[in-house]
């Protein structure tokens, strides 16, 4: 499966998926006047953006929505508001991700070798090495829960490579993000795109090249719809500790490295919910069916046991969704400001940045 594909489809639909998307508001933190640099082509930013080198750096990132929605158990970034992310990579593979809360914190820490993943209001802990982290398309847990602030030239890439050739292109003035300067790209879907957003801004490091903010904006508004932007930025090596884990005394730690026995159960359970993606470029969309269990609280896990969240997920999604029907059956429609998305009453869904009839279209494509 194209990962590419498959991240802009769940990143454009935000928390339909149940996930943030790109995006910023229209005066992020660390904005400033917009600087005066040489002139460059949109092609040439482009190709400059997906040949970047990685960067050492630290970094506060601020996430902010407007989607209208109440924070998801489990997802409180769903939430509109801002919520604040700190990021550390060392520009050679190895990141830091932590995000804070009232009460606690989550890190996410990738050494080169080890995950670690890390919950101090549980007191627990995750250890997987990175092959056996991987899913399906080559990420790791860090990289689901923080690609786009631990590692921005991937998105970025992964991104801009997605959508260029559905897309117009230009190079939109300047900015100054988090103290430094960058250029203004800016891609917009060609006229046959059938999608509900007008464009994606993204603010490039006029240096490094690397993506300082981002920005989606919707038809009919002019105000972004959900936020991921740097408040502050340094530039440099970092210390090597920040790449290591140790968990603090008292942590239950679980290590997730599969047996060969535990790996090929979780392929095959992999497989009967696979999703697959459908169209391309703005009309991406994620389709597929859920796992067995999940719509009555009780989902299997890859090893085999049975787990039960003591909530209904389906008696959730109708507290923010509405129902519909169709010749492709009956099930929940959950709309944002970015996406839509289709569960249906047999398990299938279908999720992208599209309006409702092109998700009518590829549920029907879901055996």
């Amino acid at each position: 499966m194209n990962n590419r594909k498959v991240t802009l489809a769940v990143t454009a639909a935000g928390v339909v998926a149940g996930v943030v998307g790109l995006g910023i508001v229209a005066n992020p933190a660390g904005a400033g006047p917009a600087p005066t640099l040489p002139s460059v082509s949109a092609e040439s930013l482009v190709q400059s953006v997906l040949t970047a080198k990685p960067a050492a750096f630290a970094g506060s990132v601020e996430v902010t929505n407007n989607l209208g929605l109440p924070a998801l158990p489990g997802i409180p970034l769903t939430a509109d508001g801002v919520n604040k992310a700190r990021v550390w990579s060392d520009g050679q593979g190895r990141a830091r991700l932590s995000l804070p809360s009232a009460q606690s914190e989550q890190v996410f820490v990738e050494d080169g070798k080890t995950v670690w993943s890390y919950d101090s209001a549980k007191k627990t802990a995750t250890k997987s090495t990175k092959d056996a982290a991987k899913d399906g398309a080559g990420k790791t847990p860090l990289d689901q829960h923080g690609d786009r602030a631990a590692n921005p030239v991937t998105a970025a890439a992964d991104l801009i490579t997605e959508l260029r050739k559905t897309s117009n292109i230009a190079v939109d003035g300047t900015a100054t993000v988090a103290g430094r300067p960058a250029y203004e790209l800016v891609l917009s879907p060609k006229p046959d795109e059938r999608t509900l957003l007008r464009e994606v801004r993204v603010a490039v490091d006029s240096e490094l090249r690397i993506p300082l903010r981002a920005e989606v904006l919707t038809n009919g508004t002019n105000e972004p719809a959900v936020q991921v932007a740097f408040a502050d930025l340094t530039v440099g090596s970092q210390d090597a500790s920040l790449f290591t884990f140790t968990p603090p005394a008292g942590t239950k730690v679980e290590d997730k490295n599969l047996t060969a026995k535990d790996r090929k159960t979780a392929e095959e359970a992999k497989d009967q919910v696979s999703p697959q993606v459908v169209g391309d470029g703005w009309d991406t969309t994620l389709v597929g069916r859920v796992p067995a269990g999940l719509l009555s609280g009780n989902a299997t896990a890859p090893n085999g046991s049975t787990k039960h969240n003591g909530q209904n997920p389906a008696a959730l999604l109708k507290q923010f969704g509405m129902p519909v029907s169709g010749a492709w059956g009956s099930g929940i429609k959950i709309s944002t400001k970015v996406g839509t998305g289709l569960l249906t009453d047999d398990g299938r869904f279908a999720v992208g940045a599209v309006p409702e009839q092109v998700l009518y279209e590829a549920i029907g494509q879901v055996k």
